[in-house]
């Protein structure tokens, strides 16, 4: 599956390779209500041409007409869209959001140099590959570089003091699920509607499971065979849902080998504590290997219904992702 990312920069190296220069611009902050995250991207060449997307269109139309006239010729320009006056060097160009938000977009101005080639070249294999990297932007000159990074936290990392912000880059977000189940069925669903590359492992043929996640990639494997054959990279999560032990446990037993950066069972306190005694004694994991597995899986909302748990998993997910500790929700 092809996520935006990675659309918007073979679009922006295409373009710089055939000798055009490249405005490359990036939500960094939203406030209120807004139709990108932080970290949506918008390619756009002299001609006008564009790919990608940071608002309902309002924002692109007046960055298009305001290029057009020859702004934006400094390496880097930051903008506040919504705002109606200036905040840290943000600029506010006056134009009001439908959605009544704010919209801080970073826009860098890249020449068709080779440093750019690289550079995109580089975004570009990242968004491919399976290591994370933190994209390094310099708010004064535009210079920019890149960092190793373990791939969870925001997007986004502004510090106005150093006048640099950090982008967070990497795989498209996976979410590889152990079992068929009704809860399967919904968790790989909801996790779809929130962009990440879905993959269903089960061995078993039942027909009707198959109906219910049409256009979900299915694996007619063990899921501990899929995850062994290195199908995790470090935006992965790894979830098993069937309470069958005989499913769940060997992916387990594989995911924790793995960089995925969530994995978790689901099963009541009783059960976890059972099932951790069960995969020291038989599945020779460490207490470290353990302390990687969330169980029960996800966030304690009292959830029942099949939706529910999904959603409280799918919650939880995000929550590590995003690098936030429970007890800051």
């Amino acid at each position: 599956m092809q996520h935006l990312d990675l659309q918007v920069i073979e679009r922006a190296l295409s373009w710089a390779r055939d000798g055009e220069s490249i405005w490359l611009c990036t939500v960094l902050a939203t406030y209120g209500s807004a139709p990108r995250a932080p970290g949506a991207l918008l390619a756009v060449c002299g001609d006008g041409r564009h790919v990608g997307s940071l608002s309902g269109g309002c924002v692109e139309e007046d960055f298009l007409e305001r290029l057009q006239r020859g702004e934006f010729d400094a390496p880097v320009t930051a903008l506040r869209y919504g705002g109606g006056s200036e905040d840290g060097g943000v600029h506010a160009p006056h134009v009001v959001l439908p959605c009544g938000g704010i919209l801080d977009v970073l826009v860098e101005r890249l020449p068709a140099t080779p440093e750019t080639l690289v550079h995109l070249e580089v975004f570009h294999a990242t968004l491919l590959g399976q290591r994370p990297l933190l994209r390094c932007v310099d708010l004064d000159d535009g210079r920019r570089h890149f960092l190793s990074d373990d791939g969870t936290g925001p997007r986004v990392v502004r510090d106005l003091q150093r006048r640099t912000v950090q982008l967070r880059i990497g795989p498209a977000a996976r979410l590889i699920i152990a079992g068929l189940s009704p809860v399967s069925e919904a968790c790989a669903r909801f996790a779809q509607s929130l962009g990440f590359e879905v993959i269903v492992c089960d061995p078993r043929d039942e027909p009707h499971r198959d109906t219910a996640l049409d256009g979900i990639e299915r694996q007619r494997v063990l899921p501990s065979q899929f995850i062994a054959s290195g199908a995790c990279h470090a935006a992965t999560a790894v979830v098993a849902l069937t309470h069958d032990p005989r499913i769940d446990d060997l992916a387990l037993i594989e995911a924790v080998r793995t960089p995925a950066f969530y994995i978790g069972v689901m099963g009541s306190q009783r059960t976890s504590q059972a099932r951790a005694e069960r995969l020291r004694r038989s599945g020779g994991l460490s207490d470290a290997d353990i302390a990687r597995l969330h169980m029960p899986i996800g966030l304690d909302l009292g959830s029942k219904a099949p939706a529910e748990i999904a959603l409280a998993v799918m919650a939880d997910i995000l929550r590590v992702q995003r690098g936030k500790a429970r007890d800051e929700l």
